[in-house]
């Protein structure tokens, strides 16, 4: 049998190319990676362009994009626990072929109704409510899958590589689905986003790399309560993805009113993006000196710190005097913020089972999901006061709950980036 290149490179060459590049040394995750970074980039550009779609095209208020974040929202939560159940139980291959598929249709129907002109507010509400329910699925099998792809050596590798892909895709979408917006619309954006999607689906057909079989016998709901328990169980658990959760939810606000935030600087669609995109840029800075501060001993500390300087420049941003000082502190908080997702995905990511590991990383990346849901309380804040309002209250109670945690809890702020593995 042929065969690769790599295989038949020297022993020596093949360790020296592992070495420089870590998880992407893998030809299977490689492939993966950048079928990842494709459909990342359809969610990110996607997702702005259905809250522009409803503020600029369609009339929408602060409580409308409110709606659309919760309506993204709480369908993803319901369903990433049975998600990560399901992807401890099936191929986590396959099931990201049927995620892939179904998005690609949904994506499709919104780019025909927008560019038909048919397309109402519920339309995009609705819509973006099954994606909703497709990516309850998505978040747990794409965290549970890329790990049967790599060495455990390269784990950290790997986890910052999963980064580096969703940051470099908040600095450029933002500007291309500016672009395209403003040239072609937004409809032109949503067949983008199916083009993304569906290169997902073809890169998955092409891997060969199946889950492990698993007990498909046992009680689902029990298993449920199996992963549930297993969190309680271990504090830091707990901690890391309360604390994620958080950071979501009151943190992450700023992302849902972007819109308004660029309607009062008088930017267009073109502005809009340039800020994304300057958060985008601060996060993939931040995931570049995550990777040379996480092995430091006093890494909690850095980490607390981290999500400190993000609430101040959130608030700082949102008070802003121009558009230029705003994307300043955009950057600082992506920078700042991104230190604290690396750290604690990386130490879940190395103490988790490999047996519980679907049902872990399905309530880990309900979080996600805290974004759009938060986006609703900062949209009716937003709509009895203004959205500047809206991030400094979120901010205020973010950094209230991590000087609590970093005061009250020494496994937190005393967390060894020599020994992550240990709890």
């Amino acid at each position: 049998m042929a065969t690769t290149t790599e295989e038949q490179a020297p022993v020596g060459f093949r360790e020296n190319l592992a070495t420089k590049l870590g998880a992407l040394s893998n030809r299977n995750y490689r492939r993966y990676w950048f079928g990842s970074l494709a459909s990342v980039g359809a969610i990110q550009i996607v997702t702005m362009a259905q809250g522009w779609l409803i503020v600029d095209k369609l009339g929408g208020t602060e409580l409308d994009v409110g709606i659309l974040g919760g309506a993204t929202a709480v369908p993803t939560i319901l369903v990433s626990l049975f998600g990560g159940v399901l992807a401890d139980r099936v191929d986590r291959r396959k099931l990201i072929m049927v995620v892939s598929a179904a998005s690609t249709a949904l994506l499709l129907l919104l780019a025909v109704l927008d560019a038909t002109g048919a397309v109402q507010i519920w339309h995009v509400v609705a819509i973006a409510s099954a994606q909703g329910l497709v990516m309850g699925f998505d978040g747990p099998v794409r965290s549970s899958y890329f790990p049967l792809l790599i060495e455990r050596k390269h784990m950290t590798s790997a986890i910052v590589l999963g980064t580096v892909m969703w940051q470099f895709s908040r600095l450029v979408t933002p500007i291309i689905g500016g672009v395209i917006i403003t040239f072609g619309g937004t409809q032109s954006v949503f067949f983008v986003g199916v083009l993304g999607w569906t290169s997902m689906l073809l890169v998955m057909i092409s891997l060969k790399v199946a889950s492990p079989r698993a007990d498909k016998s046992r009680n689902v709901i029990g298993d449920i309560v199996e992963g549930v328990k297993f969190i309680l169980s271990r504090r830091d658990f707990v901690l890391l993805i309360g604390l994620t959760y958080s950071t979501h939810f009151f943190g992450m606000q700023y992302l849902q009113l972007m819109p308004f935030f660029a309607k009062r600087f008088e930017r267009d669609a073109d502005g809009f993006g340039i800020m994304l995109s300057a958060l985008g840029l601060g996060a993939l800075t931040g995931t570049l000196i995550v990777g040379k501060v996480r092995s430091k001993p006093r890494i909690g500390y850095i980490m607390l710190a981290g999500s400190l300087t993000f609430t101040a420049a959130v608030i700082s941003f949102a008070f802003a005097p121009s558009f230029y000082i705003a994307l300043g502190f955009l950057f600082i908080g992506g920078m700042a913020n991104t230190i604290f997702f690396v750290v604690a995905m990386t130490v879940l990511q190395l103490r988790v089972p490999e047996q519980m590991r679907g049902r872990v990383m399905g309530i880990y990346t309900i979080t996600f999901s805290f974004i759009p849901l938060g986006g609703v309380m900062g949209g009716i804040i937003a709509r009895a006061y203004d959205e500047r309002i809206a991030v400094m209250i979120g901010a205020i109670i973010l950094a209230a709950i991590f000087v609590f945690v970093g005061i009250t809890q020494p496994m937190i702020r005393n967390l060894n980036g020599q020994n992550l593995e240990e709890a």
